[in-house]
């Protein structure tokens, strides 16, 4: 399965991209960056990014706004 890999004792996926990776990317793209960037930095299809993002964006961890047709990303203070 893409982007998850399989604990070895209990079986289970474990998901390869973590919020934490998504967190650090936007900090490392200079603290605003669009889906695709942050996809690209984190190794990982666009949708897969647009997906934990927008999760992250549920738990108040990043706000994001429209620029042109993107979405650009920026995690929200206190979050850093």
């Amino acid at each position: 399965m893409p982007g998850k890999d399989r604990d070895e004792e209990s079986g289970q996926y474990t998901d390869t991209y973590s919020a934490e990776a998504m967190l650090r990317a936007i900090r490392e793209l200079g603290g605003l960056a669009g889906t695709s960037d942050v996809a690209e930095e984190v190794g990982c299809a666009r949708d897969t990014a647009y997906k934990k993002l927008k999760k992250l964006q549920d738990e108040n961890r990043v706000e994001s706004r429209k620029v042109g047709g993107a979405l650009v990303w920026h995690v929200v203070e206190g979050n850093e």
